[in-house]
């Protein structure tokens, strides 16, 4: 049997959050290992389901729980309005840093990063602004080298029709960047355990999804299929997640950047 949903960005990301929470192996590291949620719109939703599924009460301010945001053009969240990421070992939150937390991590811990775009092949992006790639740059080598489970969340709103791949190729870092509308960027392909909203449902249930088509605002129409029960959970499930606001994404003072190839940054600048 076939049911038809649509999702909102939010709705998505909340979906997704739902669908991680329920990965075997979050769940095993959630109880006897380590988690690293880092900074993203997504992974505040993320945060939020793993903190609520362990019993920990804490606070998500999704404007601040992220480092780079993309609302009419690329962007930084100020490092001081910035939340921390969401650590938990063995059931509890971390009391280190996250190169702490990345000294510790094992195969058997997960580290959670969100993605800018995933491509046709699976293959995920993440837009670089930082000169040094940011928690990506710091954080990858040690989870590919340790064999950590690397979680991905990523809507399908993100989805590209480009190699991300071979537009990383030719992006070669965001110095070859005459001028951009927004902080100009580098892109780094990335390879995981990739979680859109057809995983997710998947994992809350569904036999399988397929997108059936999209919005100009940012919404995706889903076919769901599977047997009428599992339907009716996966149906009452996203009706309790309809109307999930929208995050207000916090931007950098644009006279205080010295990105000179951002249009806005040279429009700020006396």
């Amino acid at each position: 049997m076939l049911l038809q949903i649509t999702l909102t960005p939010a709705e998505g990301k909340r979906l997704i959050a739902k669908g991680v929470a329920r990965m075997e192996v979050v769940r095993k590291a959630l109880k006897d290992g380590l988690v690293i949620v880092t900074q993203g719109t997504t992974n505040a939703y993320v945060a939020e389901e793993l903190l609520q599924q362990v019993g920990i009460e804490h606070e998500i301010d999704k404007r601040r729980f992220a480092a780079g945001v993309i609302s009419d053009r690329p962007c930084v969240v100020p490092k001081v309005e910035r939340q921390p990421e969401i650590i938990i070992k063995n059931g509890s939150l971390y009391d280190g840093s996250l190169d702490d937390a990345l000294e510790e991590l094992s195969k058997d811990d997960v580290f959670i990063k969100g993605a800018n775009a995933v491509d046709p092949d699976g293959v995920a992006g993440i837009l670089l602004a930082h000169p040094k790639g940011g928690t990506i740059g710091s954080a990858l080598g040690t989870v590919v080298a340790r064999g950590a489970h690397f979680v991905i969340p990523v809507n399908l709103a993100k989805s590209v029709r480009f190699s991300i791949v071979e537009a990383a190729r030719r992006i070669r870092g965001f110095q070859g960047v005459y001028k951009a509308v927004g902080m100009p960027v580098g892109l780094l392909p990335v390879h995981g355990a990739v979680v859109t909203e057809i995983e997710a449902l998947r994992l809350l249930g569904a036999e399988d999804a397929f997108q059936i088509g999209a919005g100009g605002e940012g919404a995706i129409v889903l076919c769901v299929e599977g047997e009428r029960e599992r339907l009716d959970e996966v149906l009452e499930l996203v009706t309790q997640i309809k109307g999930e606001p929208p995050v207000k994404t916090l931007m950098q003072d644009c006279s205080k950047c010295k990105r000179a190839a951002c249009i806005y940054v040279a429009a700020a600048k006396p």
